[in-house]
Parts: structure tokens; C-alpha cells; sequence
């Protein structure tokens, strides 16, 4: 992903940056030509130790040197010493997925609001220690105390943003007001739909005035149904690949995350975005320790680092997210900071949702129907693939009846 429009900073390649050595100014670190760090920290505390920290992230989610931006990983290794193995995901559904089978072991984490919720009630996280994260206290107040986590014991805010529509400007025949576009005809096989079931099932829900967050299973199928319905419109389901097609004139609409609509349309000025009368998604992206962590402590650094107002200005010009630090909000350029897009109005924000932590009966109930729905045929093709199956088993049932039968008349002879 490219970076916003820089017009505060004057970015090293990352070659030049990584040569910089670290250096004290009275009360800060100077690491390279833009980013410095409080003096008043010891981040130097597991130098030559040999901790390395597994870091498991959203793909295109932090400042990686790309584009001529500043590279954070880089920065933090050579202030810390600490090495950084830097991995991505593309959905929450996949990161719980992978934590929940043991698959591998991480440091640092960055769920949404929902499934901090979740894994905070199943025991997945590791409370925090803030005093190893004393730049905590720059995150905005309306940004902590969040229902998914009303003591701040397991996240810090990362990023926060809404969601709406992504659409080209080309392509549809006016700038559309209402989740309802996304049920065009008019726009068949060119519209792409989120690839996860929670941020799918919010999108058809508020298009039929109901909330996010289902209360009982009855919801679950109501709002399965409208899906089915605009199923045989869909091009394609995506997540990342929005980027590719949307960049690329293949489709005309699309929900997704403001940030990334920010990027997109700055690579692509056919491209507009518009948060739907109907209201939205608001979701909080937010740093977490799993429970099996083994380097606590190097983690919470990692998170008081990202809290660096340099640190967090180099990550939010290049992502697009809007930041919940106060201190980097105030760095931003008037452009930026006001834009409607990365910081809606109070009027706009009223009308948001966030999503709470569902049941499990509701969360088997979602998961049941999306995969239901994903392979649903609305032209009658749905029956095709469960026929399909049992005159499999029916014609193995039959050969192995016949090579039963031909032993035994061999067997007779």
C-alpha cells in the first residue's frame, strides 16, 4: 500500500535510514532524520539478549519503508536491539483461527473491537503492565473504556475508522447515498462484497433497519437471506484484492475500511467513497498480547513505541487510518485532520454501530449461514453440489456392490 500524501515529514530511503546511528538529544532519541523517541524510557533494556518478538498484524497495516515512507520495524530494531518477526492476516476470523488452533505462537496481535471482546472472555490475553506503556496516556479519551474491553486491561487503540462505500465514479450513474447499491441489478457482476461474514452481515443488516449485532438466531437468517439476494450481483467476495480490482477499474462498487479508501483514492482519482445514510460500522483496531506470550515485557514496548507521536505519524500518513493519539492528530496536516473521510463529523459518527461480542449460539448461527449462503445458487443451482454428492456416494455404493458380486460369481465358478 502506498502512503498518504506526505507534506509533513521528508522521508529517508530506507537504505540511508537504516545507516543513521541512534542518538540522544536532550530529551529525546533521534533514530534517524524522522523519527525520535522519549528519552525518558529505557528502550535499550534487552539489547544483546537475543529476544526476538513475533508480531502477527493486517497486511498493509503499518509504515514498512515502501513508497519512500519510514520503515517502523526497522526503526524499533535498531533503537531496541529487538529482532522483529513481522507476519500478516487478512481477516479477524482467520487471526482467531490460527491462535485458537495453536498454530503459532505471537507477541503482539491487533484484533478488532469484537474479537478482543471474544478472546478476552475465552482467556486468549495477557493483561497489560502500563507501566512498561506509559505513552498509553496520549490515546484520546473517546477511545478507552470501549465495551470490548471497559478497563483497558488487554488493548491499547492502534487505529480507528467506519466503514462505507468504495465506488467509481465512471461506472455508476450517480454518487450513490445507500447500502441499497449494493443490491443494484444495474451493476451485476460488478460488485464486490466483504469476504468475512461479520462486516457482510452488518452491510445487509443496516440496509434492512436492523442492528450489527443479532440478538437471536431468527435475525441471523433474516439478514442470511438478504445476502442470498444480492449473491448472483456479487463479482467477486474480497478482502486485500479490493486494492488490485478497484485500482484497476474491474468493478464499480464496494464496501470497505475509510482508511483504505483513502489510499485507494489517491492512486485512482476516478474513485470516490460515501458513508451510507443508513449509518455504519464504527470499529477500533487495537494492540493486544496473547496470553502464551514469552516476551511480555519486550511487548509492551513494542506498543509504547507505536504510541511514539513520530512513530504514530509515520503509520497514519501511510495507512490512511485515523489515529486515536491525540498528540499525532495535532501533527496532521489541516487537510488531513479535517477530512471528512478519516475523521467524520459528530452527526455522521452518531450514526455508527460498533459491534458488541455475540453469543456463541448467534456466532454458530452467522457462521452456519454464511456458509450457506456462499454457496447458495438462487437459480436453483443450490441443490446441485448436495445432489451431486449423494449420487457419488450412490454410484460408489453400486461399484462396490457389483465388484462384491462379480467375486462371489468368480468365487462360484
Amino acid at each position: 500500500m502506498k502512503r498518504l500524501t506526505c507534506l509533513l515529514l521528508s522521508l529517508l530511503l530506507a537504505v540511508g535510514a537504516a545507516a543513521l546511528p541512534v542518538a540522544a538529544e536532550e530529551d529525546t532519541i533521534v533514530i534517524n532524520e524522522d523519527i525520535s523517541v522519549s528519552a525518558n524510557y529505557d528502550w535499550t533494556r534487552f539489547k544483546d539478549k537475543g529476544v526476538k518478538l513475533n508480531v502477527y498484524n493486517w497486511g498493509l497495516y503499518i509504515s514498512d519503508g515502501s513508497d519512500e515512507s519510514v520503515n517502523v520495524v526497522e526503526a524499533f530494531e535498531q533503537l531496541t536491539g529487538i529482532d522483529v518477526n513481522y507476519t500478516t492476516y487478512d481477516t479477524n476470523e482467520s487471526l482467531y483461527a490460527k491462535m485458537k488452533g495453536g498454530g503459532a505462537n505471537y507477541d503482539i496481535i491487533v484484533p478488532s473491537d469484537y474479537m478482543i471482546g471474544k478472546m478476552i472472555a475465552e482467556d486468549m490475553l495477557a493483561p497489560l503492565d502500563y507501566s512498561n506503556i506509559p505513552n498509553a496516556q496520549m490515546i484520546g479519551e473517546q477511545y478507552r473504556h470501549q465495551s470490548y474491553d471497559p478497563q483497558d486491561a488487554y488493548s491499547v487503540p492502534y487505529t480507528w475508522g467506519v466503514v462505507g462505500i468504495v465506488y467509481n465514479k465512471t461506472m455508476v450513474e450517480e454518487e450513490p447515498d445507500s447500502w441499497n447499491v449494493m443490491w443494484d441489478e444495474r451493476y451485476t457482476n460488478s460488485i464486490l462484497m466483504f469476504n468475512n461474514s461479520r462486516d457482510a452481515f452488518a452491510i445487509a443488516a443496516r440496509k434492512l433497519g436492523m442492528s450489527m449485532n443479532p440478538k437471536i438466531v431468527e435475525e441471523v437468517n433474516i439478514i442470511a437471506e438478504e445476502l442470498k439476494k444480492q449473491k448472483l450481483l456479487v463479482q467477486a467476495y474480497v478482502m486485500d484484492e479490493i486494492f488490485d480490482k478497484m485500482g484497476g477499474g474491474e468493478a464499480a462498487l464496494a464496501p470497505y475500511y475509510a482508511g483504505d479508501a483513502l489510499v485507494m483514492m489517491e492512486e485512482n482519482e476516478d474513485l470516490g467513497f460515501v458513508i451510507p445514510k443508513e449509518g455504519t460500522n464504527f470499529f477500533v483496531d487495537a494492540l493486544c498480547i496473547p496470553k502464551t506470550s514469552q516476551n511480555k515485557e519486550a511487548a509492551e514496548m513494542f506498543i509504547n513505541f507505536l504510541c511514539e507521536p513520530d512513530v504514530g505519524l509515520a503509520n497514519c500518513e501511510f495507512i490512511g487510518y485515523s489515529t486515536p493519539l491525540d498528540s499525532v492528530r495535532e501533527m496532521l496536516p489541516e487537510e488531513l485532520a479535517n477530512n471528512p473521510i478519516a475523521y467524520p463529523s459528530a452527526e455522521v459518527l452518531a450514526n455508527t454501530e460498533a459491534f458488541t461480542v455475540l453469543p456463541d449460539e448467534i456466532n454458530a448461527a452467522m457462521d452456519a449461514a454464511w456458509s450457506d449462503m456462499k454457496s447458495y445458487d438462487e437459480e436453483g443451482g443450490g441443490w446441485v453440489v448436495p445432489v451431486f454428492l449423494i449420487l457419488a456416494l450412490a454410484m460408489t455404493c453400486f461399484n462396490v456392490w457389483r465388484r462384491r458380486r462379480r467375486k462371489k460369481r468368480r468365487e462360484m465358478y
